[in-house]
């Protein structure tokens, strides 16, 4: 059969003009299809704006709580219980409801955005035990200020929720994270001292705070440390709080003992502390092994103290130390050091300060070193 009539032939059968019209229907309806997907992917690309918070930012927990106040029409939600202790002391249980994963549609500033919170069930915190979430939001137009304006309504909203309040941070994983709920700020005046004392301290810190450029101009490292000894219930730990309180810092809770806690952990911690905070180290005379128990016993002393001594020096007045933070140990057995400072002192010249007998005594030495004497003294002696 010819090639002509064998093309005549299809071209009368019913059932292949049929047939081909649908292929040509489908072909059609694909290609729409694509453009329709290329041409809103366009769209959103040049003519929308996104912004995506993922659950490790610090503003993360602070737009969860401003949307409880933006998202009123939301039906899908989830719930999130805290305690508030009045002045009383009495205790009332709140409850806020946020928008569950998914997606959600607010008003805001005249314009719609589009909220969507996605929960990836593959990935899990390792410290808390949560699985990882975000949050996108999406706006027409190109103007960043909509989203610079969302996020500082919810920065302000979180400072006014801890106000009046001191905030606790622990240390988990490589990070810090708030610990609790916020307290409320002790008074100084409620930590009994020697008359004038907490006053003397309250002025050292403002000094050392208020006056940054003196050390730049002078090349000393911008960094304060303080060592508190006294017995158990003495009151350091309640008078860091009540400093805390009226220097409206945060503070930093780090146990050396932790047997997780090595040395570039630690370093890290320290240079990654939040602003406008006290770094707290607890019992220093517990951080490290004695050297004989560990030679008597080194099965039961395994996996422990993983954090070196040069580490926690380095860590606290080594090069790559942070500058602009203040530190306080404590310890319980400051009997057991015996710290000799120089006969040459001079006033602000050091980073570091002993209160002892309820006195400054300030040397020329940077705080490695004065720590560096105190805890070698440490090792040295034999257990009790």
């Amino acid at each position: 059969m010819p090639l002509s009539d064998f093309v005549l032939a299809l071209k009368d059968n019913p059932y292949f003009g049929a047939g081909f019209g649908l292929v040509g229907v489908g072909t059609a309806l694909a290609l729409a299809r694509k453009g329709a997907q290329l041409g809103l992917v366009a769209f959103r690309r040049h003519y929308m704006i996104t912004l995506e918070v993922p659950a490790r930012d610090r503003s993360y927990a602070w737009l969860l709580s401003w949307l409880t106040r933006h998202s009123t029409r939301t039906q899908h939600l989830s719930v999130e219980t805290s305690y508030l202790q009045h002045e009383s002391g009495h205790i009332s249980t709140k409850f806020e409801f946020v928008p569950s994963p998914g997606n959600h549609f607010i008003w805001y500033q005249g314009k719609w955005i589009r909220v969507e919170r996605s929960r990836q069930m593959q990935m899990i915190d390792l410290q808390t035990g949560t699985p990882w979430e975000s949050v996108t939001f999406t706006a027409l137009g190109t103007d960043r200020k909509v989203f610079f304006n969302i996020l500082e309504e919810a920065r302000e909203l979180a400072l006014q929720q801890e106000e009046g309040k001191t905030v606790m941070y622990t240390a988990m994983g490589s990070e810090w994270r708030p610990f609790g709920y916020p307290r409320r700020r002790r008074p100084l005046s409620s930590v009994v001292l020697e008359q004038g004392l907490a006053d003397r301290i309250v002025r050292d810190i403002r000094e050392f705070i208020d006056n940054p450029k003196w050390y730049t101009d002078r090349g000393i490292p911008y960094r304060r440390g303080y060592l508190l000894y006294g017995p158990p219930g003495c009151g350091k730990s309640s008078f860091i709080t009540a400093l805390a309180g009226e220097l409206e810092h945060s503070i930093c809770l780090l146990s050396l003992t932790d047997s997780s806690l090595s040395d570039d952990r630690l370093n890290h911690l320290l240079s990654v502390a939040p602003q406008q905070s006290l770094v707290l180290l607890e019992d220093v005379d517990a951080a490290f092994l004695s050297r004989d128990l560990a030679a008597e016993n080194p099965v039961k002393y395994q996996g422990l103290g993983r954090l070196t001594f040069s580490g926690l020096l380095n860590a606290l007045d080594g090069v790559a130390s942070t500058e602009a933070r203040i530190v306080f140990m404590t310890t319980n057995h400051v009997d057991r050091y015996k710290v000799r400072h120089s006969g040459t002192e001079r006033q602000d010249s050091t980073p570091s300060a002993l209160w002892e007998d309820q006195e400054v005594q300030r040397g020329p030495s940077f705080l490695g070193v004065l720590l560096a004497l105190l805890l070698v003294t440490l090792l040295l002696l034999p257990p009790p």
